[in-house]
């Protein structure tokens, strides 16, 4: 299973657009993410925190602590695209609070694929 490199990546503007067509949006406070079912047998992520969120950065510390977050929890992504979306209250968290709110809305999102 790929660790972060390119084959753990959603690059390809077409990944980002059929994730959003066919996946479940799941909405938190600070963030959304989007879970589309994937022909690849591991996760892949997909990171998108535009302008309004902050300056450059804030935008790319965001983006820094998303991608820390996928490396050390790998069991809650299961096989599928994921696409992370950034809201403006994101700029405001710490790394323990990301972990959290992510942690909580990736079981949520994989408890309603179950149903």
């Amino acid at each position: 299973m790929p660790i972060f490199d390119k084959s753990g990546r959603l690059r390809k503007r077409v990944d980002f657009t059929s994730a959003a067509a066919r996946g479940r949006k799941l909405y938190l406070p600070d963030f959304i993410i989007v879970k589309a079912d994937s022909e690849f047998s591991w996760p892949r992520i997909g990171i998108n925190v535009s302008r309004k969120v902050g300056n450059s950065v804030n935008r790319n510390r965001i983006k820094r602590l998303i991608r820390e977050f996928f490396r050390n929890h790998r069991d809650l992504f299961l096989s599928a695209d994921y696409n992370i979306i950034a809201r403006g209250g994101a700029v405001k968290l710490g790394y323990d609070a990301l972990c959290q709110e992510l942690a909580n809305g990736l079981c949520r999102i994989g408890q309603q694929n179950s149903h």
